[in-house]
Formats: C-alpha cells, sequence, structure tokens
C-alpha cells in the first residue's frame, strides 16, 4: 500500500509557517501553503501537501481546509489553535514541527518563503499570489470564480522550471499509481 503522507505534511506545514512567519492567520497561511505547493510543483511536477486550490475573488483557496477551519479533525486541532483577535484568525503553533515527511527541497522551500514573509501581512503577499498570467489570475480570467486551479499553470520558461510535457507526464503517473493502489 502506497502512503502519501499528504495529511501529515499539511499539518507540519502549518505548524511550520505559524511558528517561523508573523502575522500568521488564516489568509497568510493559505497563501504561503499555495506558494509551498505551487513553487514545488513547478520543479518537480508534485505539490507538497496534495491541496488542490480553487480562484476566489481575493486569491488561491484550497476549499477543504478552509472549510476545515471551521470544524477541524482530531490531528489538525491538536497540532494548532485559531485565536480571533477582531476579524484576524490568528493561528498558533501546539505541537513542534516534524520534518520526518519532509524531502530536503521542501524543507529548503519551507524556510525560504518563511523567511522571505516573514514579517508580511497577507495584505503585502497578494502581489506574490495575484501577479499576471500566474495559476490563480489565469484561472480567474480563462474559467472564472470558484474553479479548480491547474497544477500545470505553474510551468513557465524559467530554467528552474519543469517542461511542461514532463510535468504532465508526472501529473499522469501519479494519477495512475493513485488510482491503481486506491489512493483518494
Amino acid at each position: 500500500m502506497i502512503i502519501t503522507h499528504h495529511r501529515e505534511k499539511l499539518i507540519n506545514a502549518i505548524t511550520y509557517f505559524a511558528k517561523h512567519t508573523n502575522h500568521c492567520g488564516k489568509t497568510k497561511l493559505i497563501k504561503l501553503l499555495y506558494l509551498l505547493d505551487f513553487c514545488h510543483f513547478k520543479t518537480t511536477g508534485k505539490s507538497v501537501t496534495g491541496l488542490e486550490y480553487e480562484a476566489w475573488e481575493k486569491g488561491p483557496v484550497p476549499r477543504s481546509l478552509f472549510e476545515e477551519f471551521r470544524n477541524m479533525k482530531p490531528d489538525l486541532k491538536d497540532a494548532i489553535n485559531i485565536v480571533q483577535i477582531g476579524s484576524f484568525h490568528k493561528i498558533n503553533p501546539k505541537k513542534k514541527f516534524n520534518d520526518r515527511y519532509f524531502t530536503n527541497r521542501e524543507k529548503m522551500l519551507l524556510e525560504g518563503l518563511s523567511a522571505t514573509f516573514k514579517d508580511d501581512k497577507a495584505s503585502q503577499m497578494v502581489e506574490v499570489t495575484h501577479l499576471r498570467n500566474r495559476p490563480w489570475q489565469k484561472t480567474l480570467n480563462e474559467k472564472g470564480l470558484f474553479k479548480k486551479i491547474d497544477y500545470l499553470l505553474a510551468i513557465d520558461d524559467e530554467s528552474s522550471s519543469l517542461p511542461y510535457a514532463e510535468a504532465k507526464y508526472r501529473m499522469k503517473e501519479i494519477s495512475e499509481m493513485h488510482r491503481i493502489f486506491g489512493i483518494a
């Protein structure tokens, strides 16, 4: 049986960002997770957390996590707490970050994103997540609100990016493995 460890990675990425950045509320966290997943996909053809993002009016949102914030599963509830301060929902880690399931590349990306956006508020990150001709903006313009953002939109002409055909092949291969082994 293949185990992806996406859930463990998601929870630990959340605790990492909550501990290593200031002003880490729900919106900033969602933006950091989006950058983590799409930056990693761009170079490897795989997301880190396995989340699917949709193009919402104010940015990319993983609906499943957004909805879970209202009624957290026990593993997430054991890892974080959310404190409401006015309209701000501050995320505080309750558990220590566990890097057991992360690759070195994933850990470096967590560290880099945390350092880059350490003192930024979510409103300051809009510039990065809403760039022209990038995945969120393309999806919003071409498909509309609440449509799934295709990870392949992260592929571009930069030297660090996988070629489009290779990324598509890796996605197909992963999807086929999940189908064969019954991974949801």
